[in-house]
């Protein structure tokens, strides 16, 4: 039977480093229209659906071909608000009011467009593939180790902000002898609905890492737009981008 695979694209109208980015045109595409080509061109992806607070948004994203079978409400789609308000929303609409629930739910979000879909399915074909894990997360090394960084205590003092057991002085010695940390990239989650529904959590009790490589782009400001529509350029012209190399998976 083939799995039911759900992406899930969250636009909110609000956005405020670039208001209206949703749907600005970039390289020739509104932004959350890279999301939904991507997600129509996965092997594996059988619904596309987008969630938003706005009727615009609404309006482009199934000029695109996503459906959008409701609008979010307002106190989920707030600066602060979790992406798993969203989810939630999302998943039990779609259970309670057409009895679908998907085997997974794909996360895309519209900020970074620059992804490959052969590494969209990668991710879904790493969950699918170990059906005791919650979900799986993109993430990337980090090139910027957190044991070397501090916090100010309410006293004015640097604290170390981690520590590892039997290295009382780890912010001193060299990277390459503190422990290997990833950064949560966003490239691409793949998640089941019950770490959410069941588990309230976007990850649940056990995370799988989809080891990313690719140079990554995130459109977050202005001064973003030259370098994203650049790397999107690359990417439909079957260029390489940047750094551009296969995902590593870990086995487990």
């Amino acid at each position: 039977m083939t799995a039911r695979v759900l992406a899930l694209i969250p636009a909110r109208g609000g956005s405020k480093g670039i208001p209206r980015k949703n749907v600005m045109p970039l390289a020739g595409k509104p932004l959350i229209a890279y999301s939904i080509l991507q997600a129509q061109a996965s092997r594996h992806i059988t619904r596309v659906i987008v969630s938003t607070d706005d009727d615009e948004i609404a309006a482009v994203a199934r000029e695109w071909g996503a459906e959008v079978p409701f609008m979010r409400p307002a106190e989920y789609a707030q600066d602060l608000s979790p992406d798993i308000d969203a989810f939630r929303h999302a998943l039990l609409w779609l259970e309670q009011q057409e009895n679908y629930r998907p085997d997974l739910v794909v996360h895309l979000r519209p900020p970074g467009p620059v992804r490959r879909v052969e590494l969209i399915d990668a991710a879904i074909e790493l969950l699918l593939a170990h059906p005791d894990a919650d979900a799986v997360r993109s993430v990337s090394l980090a090139r910027q180790t957190p044991y070397k960084m501090w916090r100010i205590a309410a006293d004015g003092k640097l604290e170390p902000l981690l520590r590892v057991e039997g290295m009382p002085d780890c912010q001193s010695v060299p990277r390459q002898q503190l422990p290997v940390v990833y950064w949560q990239n966003g490239y691409v989650d793949v998640l089941r609905p019950r770490a959410v529904l069941e588990k309230n959590s976007m990850w649940g009790d056990c995370a799988l890492p989809f080891i990313v490589e690719d140079e990554l782009y995130e459109l977050d400001y202005p001064e973003d737009i030259p370098a994203v529509e650049a790397a999107l350029r690359r990417l439909e012209q079957g260029l390489p981008l940047a750094d551009h190399r296969p995902a590593k998976r870990h086995s487990v």
